[in-house]
């Protein structure tokens, strides 16, 4: 993999690149799609590919527990065993560290934990993660760390980011290759003293990126962005960055002005099975009685297959009556929403009048006050 940065924005910390990957280029910000389970819930590859995605996200350790590593490695790869020719990145399993935390120990040597599947014990160790993430055959690789609850104190922070660091070496010698792609992770919670540090150190080790991890999980949006905006400015300019699991419309923004190239989350396709749709003009509730007679599309502005087609009283119908049918119709439009944002943004940068046309963006995200906060907000495994 190679990282080129094209332009900076003259104003903010917002960039245009592209990531030049075994399997396609990726141009930069972009939005990655999660396909935990080797697959975007109710989507099929050529779905991701008209809709303009050309890197998605999986999830090694959900992977390596069904159908296993060595299944899918003796089946081609995930590339070959899921269809998908263009990029992928894998996750190691530091965010499960988190959302599983009652299904699991950790000590120096790894995380034991018992299978949401089976109970059975599972060591997942920094160089576990690795052999893992090879025989899945992804583009891109993440480094083992441990992701820790915002409400922690200052110590458990601090506990966490140094063991992330070690962990970081750990994972840089078992992979000493240049490819596939090894992005390091920096933790510290929301104290700028030890996202310093954390940056620090993972810089030193040595990677061909950098993730910020352990945000969007309840800090609040201004001290999320204060974190991006301390930790960017520790990163090499010459390496992509990645604000990991952060993903409303908003935050994509303001992640992209403070220096931020690559974002994953499950908001969009869990919004669009919950009927949460989001347009130009904001969000809306597809499920509200309103739209029982509403002919026109989800979005006007919107050039998805879902706009192109289907009126906004038929995509309630399809909810009320639960239909298997709209729940994929709303994830193909919150993608294409999605992905058209990360275009325009590009483009933006491009034309040097990004601050602009982010005012002018934040300004119609203006939620719809029936849709429901969990589906807009919560960050969870898909």
């Amino acid at each position: 993999m190679r990282f080129e940065l094209l332009t900076t924005d003259r104003t903010t910390s917002a960039r245009r690149g592209r990531l030049i990957t075994p399997h396609g280029e990726v141009a930069t910000p972009v939005f990655m799609p999660c396909a935990t389970q080797a697959t975007v819930k109710t989507l099929d590859p050529r779905d991701l590919h008209e809709e303009g995605c050309a890197l998605i996200l999986c999830n090694a350790y959900h992977l390596s527990l069904r159908p296993g590593q060595q299944v899918v490695k003796a089946l081609g790869g995930l590339h070959r065993f899921m269809g998908w020719e263009r990029a992928i990145l894998t996750d190691s399993g530091g965010y499960q560290v988190l959302s599983l935390a009652p299904l699991r120990n950790i000590t120096e040597e790894g995380v034991t934990f018992h299978s949401h599947l089976d109970g059975s014990r599972y060591l997942l160790t920094p160089e576990k993660a690795m052999e893992i993430q090879l025989d899945l055959g992804a583009d891109i690789l993440m480094a083992l760390d441990e992701c820790p609850p915002q409400s922690a104190d200052y110590e458990y922070h601090l506990s966490c980011m140094e063991r992330t660091a070690r962990w970081a070496e750990r994972c840089r010698n078992a992979h000493q290759e240049k490819e596939p792609a090894l992005f390091g992770i920096i933790q510290g919670g929301t104290h700028l003293p030890l996202r310093s540090r954390s940056a620090e150190a993972t810089v030193r080790i040595g990677f061909s990126g950098y993730a910020l991890g352990g945000l969007g999980i309840g800090e609040g949006s201004p001290q999320m962005y204060t974190v991006v905006e301390h930790t960017t400015s520790h990163l090499p300019a010459d390496s992509p960055r990645y604000l990991m699991g952060v993903g409303t419309p908003q935050d994509l923004l303001e992640g992209i002005a403070r220096g931020v190239d690559m974002f994953d989350c499950v908001l969009p396709t869990r919004n669009a099975r919950n009927g949460g749709l989001f347009s130009s003009a904001g969000r809306l509730n597809i499920k509200g009685a309103s739209y029982a007679r509403d002919e026109r599309p989800v979005d006007p502005a919107c050039s998805c297959y879902t706009c192109r087609h289907f009126s906004r009283a038929y995509l309630r119908h399809l909810y009320v009556a639960d239909e298997i049918l709209g729940l994929r119709l709303n994830t193909i439009h919150n993608l294409h929403y999605y992905s058209d944002l990360m275009h325009q943004a590009r483009q933006a940068i491009e034309a040097g009048d990004f601050p602009a046309w982010k005012r002018q963006c934040l300004a119609k995200m203006l939620p719809d006050p029936s849709t429901p906060k969990c589906a807009q907000e919560t960050r969870t495994d898909d």
